[in-house]
């Protein structure tokens, strides 16, 4: 089954929204992880596109369950996102295109991927928008879907931003792109580009995809020790009185 949705994935990535949502997503992509730095990156999924390519991240590793891959794919790893076979806190940079849409049970996920992140490690997510024109051809029966056929469940932007955020993470960046309505062909999408410029000003919830990224905060541990300074008691010592004979008695002699 996963050939299959592989498969299909990276032939609709190949027809004209395809490579629309492609192009969007590949840019936002670009400009969040150009910065990231560290040692391991991980792609999870769709290893035919290839998102880290300007990752500066030493040592970089996609994933994938099955399926026919390409033939100079490099540094992959078979593995279900619901259980990876990384250490944990051992990665600095995680990838989730669409991920969660195509897992049977993405809360696993989304646990899966805060333990295997370094603190302060970071995650990028992708995911088609249900709340968007391309939305509308998957909810109203006899309109064609806007968006491949994916197995997962339906996941809203906000939602996904909850669930990051009961896992401690801090989300910095939420994007929406790709504004213009479902074209089939190329001519019919750049007729409605004017759409895709002014849809982050006018309508910025209605975007076809989105992306999140977000950063593993770990609470800080205050550590307690002995108290090495102890509080001395302070012992009241009996005055002396001198009187006024004695006084007069030693100024005499």
């Amino acid at each position: 089954m996963e050939q299959t949705l592989n498969d299909q994935f990276a032939q609709w990535l190949e027809t004209v929204p395809g490579r629309y949502v492609r192009a969007w997503e590949q840019a936002a992509i670009d400009a969040e992880v150009v910065n990231t730095f560290g040692y391991h990156a991980i792609q999870i999924g769709l290893p035919h596109w290839d998102l880290l390519a300007q990752s500066r991240v030493c040592f970089k590793v996609c994933t994938a369950q099955a399926g026919v891959l390409p033939a100079d794919q490099k540094n992959l790893v078979y593995a279900q996102p619901e259980h990876l076979p990384f250490d944990t806190q051992s990665i600095d940079l995680l990838i989730l295109p669409h991920t969660l849409e195509s897992a049977s049970d993405p809360h696993q996920v989304l646990r899966e991927a805060e333990r295997v992140l370094v603190p302060e490690g970071r995650i990028i997510l992708t995911g088609f928008n249900p709340v968007s024109l391309w939305g509308v051809h998957d909810w109203i029966p006899g309109l064609d879907r806007g968006t491949p056929t994916l197995p997962g469940d339906v996941i809203f932007p906000w939602r996904l931003r909850d669930w990051l955020k009961l896992l401690s993470f801090d989300v910095q960046s939420a994007q929406m792109g790709c504004y213009a309505p479902l074209c089939r062909q190329q001519a019919w999408l750049d007729r409605w580009g004017w759409m895709e410029r002014s849809g982050a000003r006018w309508w910025s919830f209605a975007g076809a995809v989105y992306m999140v990224g977000a950063v593993k905060r770990t609470p800080a541990l205050r550590l307690v020790g002995p108290k090495w300074k102890k509080n001395r008691r302070r012992v009241r010592r009996p005055m002396v009185v001198a009187g006024r004979a004695a006084d007069e008695g030693i100024s005499k002699t």
